[in-house]
């Protein structure tokens, strides 16, 4: 039984802690103990996480029953009482909520409306290449270039202005931390929270052309619900997105094999960013609770027990995918489980997959003798954070 969820990756930056390879290898849905002592559940084989993510039993909300906290974090109790719902925020939601406030957003992320902002997005991606390229390398492509395309994106889309990106950021950087005080990442939340109900206030007063005005419209959505929703798709926006581009990037100068196949080959660059979601998975761990005794793959998880979801782990099952640790920009990589399954699938993944297209293909374009500055051991992991990914990435070009 596994005490605790390892998170070091210790076997390449990009592949599973070999302690969670081990468990799936041999039993795909574990127990595992969590730092409180309380037994909970580990799934890690590709069929288990994919159907526990379509399982309405296995519920998302916080405030069933107690939360156990499954990484030592300073600052905070190994296990606290039931958190209650914030109004919006409905990936912690189960339908009807959940169901009622996703569908005020399905219209405006069909892959119609997305296909529609593709042409503003290659703009805003190239605006940003032109200024990566007007640098002195050495430089840190995290800050100069993966962090503000999709930053720029969200706010496009959202209506956020750009100007306040480094308040956002740093507080959305603060809150996603994990060894972290719980006074410091609440302080984090209600700076976010203040300023984004501010902003949809000020919206719903004077709507203008953009998502969120378009929310605020909507009186069946109280300012609450509103900031919560904006808070979720402002997060959502732009770190996951920017963690993909970097640790992509990282993962593709790794594998110079790849690299030079994508350069001799452009078209192959869509393949190859559902081949990078696979194989990165940065939103690794997802968790839910069992709002009843639930039968599972041969194992009986009872009512009230907390259950880790490792979707990296499922995404390199070898027997999903073959030579699965392997990154092969070839591959035929969907169905992987990198945008989640079922009613809380990701949202944005459209939108998501037009900017990594847009970054991976103007990048290696724009920059095509682009190396890394640094030995890749000292590339720092994001292994301190819920959304995985590098802190930065030094490189250089002739």
């Amino acid at each position: 039984m596994l005490h605790g969820l390892p998170m070091d990756r210790d076997v390449t930056p990009f592949d599973p802690p070999s302690q969670i390879t081990a468990v799936r290898a041999t039993r795909p849905v574990s127990p595992m103990l969590f730092p409180d002592g309380h037994e909970g559940w580990l799934i890690t084989g590709y069929d288990a996480v994919r159907q526990a993510l379509a399982d309405t039993r296995f519920s998302s909300r916080q405030d069933l029953g107690i939360i156990h906290v499954p990484f030592p974090t300073p600052g905070m109790p190994e296990q606290t009482e039931p958190v209650p719902q914030t109004p919006g925020l409905f990936i912690s939601m189960d339908p009807p909520d959940h169901t009622r406030l996703r569908r005020k957003l399905t219209g405006a992320f069909t892959v119609r409306r997305m296909k529609a902002l593709e042409e503003q997005i290659v703009e805003i991606t190239e605006r940003q290449l032109d200024a990566l390229a007007e640098l002195t390398p050495p430089v840190d492509l995290v800050k100069e270039f993966a962090l503000p395309v999709p930053s720029l994106v969200i706010c496009e889309i959202l209506g956020v202005p750009y100007a306040d990106r480094d308040t956002f950021q740093h507080n959305s950087s603060k809150f996603m931390e994990r060894q972290v005080t719980l006074e410091d990442k609440m302080a984090a939340y209600m700076a976010m929270n203040t300023y984004l109900y501010e902003l949809v206030a000020a919206k719903r007063a004077e709507p203008g052309d953009d998502l969120l005005s378009d929310l605020a419209r909507d009186e069946d959505l109280s300012l609450e619900e509103l900031t919560g929703m904006a808070f979720l798709l402002l997060l959502a926006g732009f770190e996951t997105t920017a963690n993909m581009l970097s640790l992509g990037t990282f993962a593709l100068l790794e594998h110079p094999d790849q690299l030079a196949a994508l350069r001799a080959d452009p078209s192959l660059v869509p393949e190859a960013v559902e081949e990078l979601l696979r194989y990165l998975a940065v939103a690794d761990v997802f968790f839910r609770y069992a709002a009843e005794d639930i039968e599972f793959f041969g194992e009986t998880i009872r009512e009230g027990s907390m259950v880790v979801l490792s979707l990296l782990a499922g995404n390199h099952d070898p027997d999903r995918y073959d030579d699965a640790d392997t990154l092969d920009v070839h591959r035929n990589a969907r169905g992987h489980l990198a945008f989640g399954h079922g009613v809380h699938q990701c949202l944005g993944q459209q939108l998501a997959r037009i900017e990594m297209r847009a970054g991976f293909e103007g990048l290696l374009r724009r920059f095509p003798s682009l190396r890394l500055a640094v030995p890749a051991r000292e590339v720092r992991l994001r292994t301190d954070m819920n959304i995985y990914g590098v802190h930065a990435l030094p490189v250089t070009w002739a």
